[in-house]
């Protein structure tokens, strides 16, 4: 019998619940500004690649939680590379806005050369869109989900 350990790449996910705030409409004939942008570091990620791998990415995707309207729109960026001790480790995509769908994208790569490829604070800004006074008015909340993969 042999053993075999098998070293994963991770992904820790923090931050705060995103409630965005959309003024009351007072002027007949007006529509809402239609789009609204998050902190840039409302997601904060910690992700790490082992050397192994070579190369991870991270996708994202949303889940209606419980109620979602589809002409409401989400996306999201890197806003910054974070932080790393790996010298030649590189980070890359993910720094434009990104349609978040209920099926996974790629948001960006990381690659490790000659060592652990771990970052750590690499932000992410969320947006929505497509806001306007046609989607029936009630409370609408989804769930975003960051996984990480080999390439």
């Amino acid at each position: 019998m042999s053993l075999c350990t098998v070293k994963a790449q991770t992904l820790t996910v923090s931050g705060t619940n995103w409630a965005v705030s959309i003024p009351s409409i007072t002027e007949a004939g007006t529509n809402y500004a239609g789009t609204y942008e998050s902190a840039t570091n409302q997601v904060i990620l910690t992700a790490s690649v082992p050397l192994l791998l070579g190369n991870g990415k991270v996708s994202v995707h949303y889940e209606p939680n419980p109620t979602w309207n589809a002409s409401l729109i989400l996306s999201a960026k890197r806003t910054n590379n974070g932080s790393t001790v790996c010298a030649l480790c590189t980070i890359t995509g993910g720094t434009t806005y990104q349609t978040v769908t209920q099926t996974d994208i790629e948001l960006f790569r990381i690659q490790a050369v000659l060592a652990l490829a771990s970052y750590t604070g690499i932000n992410i800004q969320l947006q929505l869109s497509g806001v306007s006074v046609t989607i029936p008015a009630t409370t609408y909340n989804s769930k975003v989900v960051f996984t990480i993969s080999a390439i």
